[in-house]
Order: structure tokens, then C-alpha cells, then sequence
């Protein structure tokens, strides 16, 4: 019988409390001002809530703002507990609770136009942009670099040979795309979820109208419109065309 190992005592650390901070500085960390954390913590209650009285439970919105650092920073987990006071383990559930209960409420934020009203407002939004008729959506690709999961690992190799997940997103004119670098060291399953956790709140922050802090705090607001060069050629599809081409893809001419 092997020898038993001495059970290691659990430590209550000393959280810290953020949102006295004010609201530029909850955006630097948190990409959410205060009103806007508060209206998650509101729409998430229910399902975060813990069934519990002890006084070491984690409230609505510490989870909701531990989640928050996570996405914003995209840092490891054991990085995040120790600079909002948590332990790795706990981060890690929260970020998954907090994941699952945005997923749960994704239809109410993500979808697809129906009504004549929304898909005019749309169309209407991408001509005013690049002068551009008729475009509902815009649809793209990009690979997410994950850590080599140990089940059917070779099916998550990319041709450039490393472990990704390829992510594809439609999007309308109001979207925000800025570069992003990470690495995510999560099960596939649990990267699409998470991806799928921040578009709900891409799409909360542009119907609240949150700005987006830039790398060196300035604010941008995310319905700023976006300068586009007008296309002064013939009006035709073929020139029109290879006008967004030059424009946004560096190619010289569509074939």
C-alpha cells in the first residue's frame, strides 16, 4: 500500500477589489466600465449564483470580473489568480462557469438578420463604409494557436505546423477587428466555447456603446465610423471589386 501524502491545507488569499477604480482604468483592465459590469453581473446572477452561505463563496461579480481579466488579457490562469488574489484552480472554474452561462444567453446576442428592418439597416451600413452594395455580411478565417491536446492531437496540426483550431466568423459593418496574439492552453472543446463567450460580449459592449481601450489607454469608441477612401471609378461590379481588392487585400486585379 503506498504511503499516504499529507493533505495540503487550502488558503483563502486576499482578493482584491477593483471596481472602486475609476471607469478608464476598469477598461484597461476589464474592457467594461463600471455600468456596463454591473449590467453583466445583473444579466448573469442567476446563473452564477452560488448555493452556498459560506463567507469564502465568490460573489457574481468577482466571477464576472475575474472572467473578464482572462478574456481581456488573454494571460495565463495562473497569472490572473495571482494578480486579482485567487488561487489557479479557481480561476480556471470561474472562467468556465462564466463561459457557459454567456454561451447560454448567446442566441439573445448573436444571430443571424430576419426582419426586413435589420437586414436593410445592414446593407445600408456597409454601402455608407466602402460604397459597397448589397453586403450582408462579412465572413472570415483565422487560426488559434492551442496547446497539442493529447486526444487525436494530429487532426489539430495546421499546414504552417503548429496546433490550432481554425475559427471562421460572419460579421456585420459594426464589428471591431483588432490583431490578436495568444496562445490558448485549453482543451479545443473549451477554446470554441470561450470564443464563442466573446462574441456575446463584443456585441454587448457595441449596444452599450463601450469604447475600446487601445494599448496605450486611449479610448476608441466601437461605433466610430471607419474612414474608407471612396471609389471614384465606373460604377461596376468588375471595377468596384477590384477597387475593395487594391483597397484591403494588396492584389493588383481579380481574375
Amino acid at each position: 500500500m503506498p504511503p499516504l501524502r499529507p493533505r495540503k491545507d487550502r488558503v483563502f488569499r486576499g482578493t482584491i477589489s477593483h471596481l472602486t477604480n475609476l471607469n478608464d482604468e476598469l477598461r484597461r483592465r476589464y474592457r467594461f466600465g463600471k455600468d456596463s459590469i454591473a449590467y453583466l453581473c445583473n444579466l448573469l446572477q442567476d446563473r452564477l449564483r452560488r448555493p452556498t452561505n459560506k463567507a469564502t463563496a465568490l460573489t457574481v461579480e468577482q466571477q464576472v470580473c475575474i472572467a473578464l481579466r482572462f478574456y481581456a488579457s488573454g494571460s495565463f490562469l495562473q497569472v490572473i489568480g495571482d494578480t486579482l488574489g485567487y488561487d489557479k484552480g479557481t480561476v480556471s472554474r470561474v472562467v468556465s462557469d462564466v463561459t457557459d452561462a454567456l454561451i447560454d444567453i448567446k442566441d439573445d446576442f448573436v444571430s443571424w438578420p430576419t426582419d426586413v428592418d435589420s437586414i436593410n439597416r445592414i446593407k445600408c451600413g456597409f454601402y455608407r463604409q466602402s460604397n459597397f452594395p448589397n453586403v450582408l455580411g462579412c465572413i472570415d478565417c483565422t487560426h488559434v494557436r492551442i496547446q497539442a491536446p493529447s486526444d487525436d492531437e494530429p487532426s489539430y496540426v495546421n499546414r504552417k505546423g503548429y496546433h490550432s483550431i481554425n475559427v471562421q466568423a460572419v460579421c456585420d459593418f459594426e464589428v471591431y477587428d483588432k490583431e490578436l496574439q495568444i496562445t490558448v492552453r485549453m482543451k479545443p472543446e473549451k477554446v470554441c466555447r470561450i470564443f464563442g463567450a466573446c462574441a456575446v460580449l463584443h456585441n454587448i459592449a457595441l449596444s452599450r456603446n463601450e469604447p475600446l481601450v487601445n494599448d496605450d489607454g486611449a479610448g476608441v469608441r466601437l461605433d466610430q465610423p471607419v474612414q474608407v477612401p471612396a471609389f471614384l471609378g465606373v460604377q461596376d461590379g468588375r471595377n468596384t471589386r477590384e477597387h475593395v481588392a487594391r483597397l484591403f487585400f494588396l492584389t493588383t486585379e481579380i481574375i
